[in-house]
């Protein structure tokens, strides 16, 4: 599969890294060009690098790492390019005091697939921190990581579930894209306890055999 990469942070490093890996064809595309040129020298063994809008045309899907307040104007300016592809959102609209930017409006999922919208926008990948994506695969207690992923067109999700499984992860239908603004309410309540709290947050939810109302058994 072609990827186009938008952005040259830690998101963007550690899931090209997983694609290439799965062999994937990967291109690099930054507003500062040297700094894609670094990170493809990083990752080796892309397909190329250079700038958004190459990044954007190159892929038959494209990888939003872009940070929330740029992320919008950026699409929107590869609109064209952006037509018939499929989007994928890793970002988190979280701000100070972890507080969820979107707050009272639409998803920054549902903001990028405005700003283009003959792209087929996907929100994946945006519930771990960046050094999960870089574990070879994520697997914790012999169970893989499961990845919520939320969108609106069947082949972009077999797509996006595709590149879920070659990252070692199992895809979890999460519903249609406007969902997309529960994944980004739930990453932003999980860095807050991860942070502040220094929680686990898998001890918040019981286990599957009583989510839905099962009694445990009386000692």
């Amino acid at each position: 599969m072609r990827i186009g990469v938008l952005g040259t942070g830690n998101m963007a490093d550690a899931l090209a890294t997983q694609w290439v890996r799965a062999g994937h064809e990967v291109f690099v595309g930054g507003r500062d060009e040297q700094k894609a040129q670094r990170l493809a020298a990083r990752i080796g063994g892309v397909a190329g690098h250079g700038s958004l809008p190459a990044a954007a045309g190159f892929g038959e899907a494209v990888l939003a790492a872009l940070p929330y307040g740029a992320g919008a104007d950026v699409v929107r300016e590869l609109q064209p390019v952006l037509k018939g592809k499929v989007l994928l959102d890793c970002g988190n609209p979280v701000g100070p005091g972890f507080r969820l930017l979107t707050e009272g409006g639409p998803s920054a999922a549902l903001r990028l697939a405005a700003a283009a919208p003959g792209a087929h926008v996907v929100k994946a990948f945006n519930l771990c921190h960046e050094s999960v994506w870089r574990m070879t695969p994520p697997v914790f207690d012999g169970q893989p990581l499961a990845v919520p992923i939320c969108g609106d067109d069947e082949e972009a999700l077999a797509l996006a579930r595709t590149l879920v499984r070659d990252t070692g992860c199992e895809p979890l239908a999460g519903g249609g894209l406007d969902r997309a603004g529960l994944l980004e309410a739930t990453a932003a309540l999980f860095i807050g306890l991860w942070v502040a709290e220094q929680a686990d947050v898998r001890a918040i939810a019981p286990p599957l055999a009583c989510a839905t109302g099962a009694r445990a058994e009386s000692a």
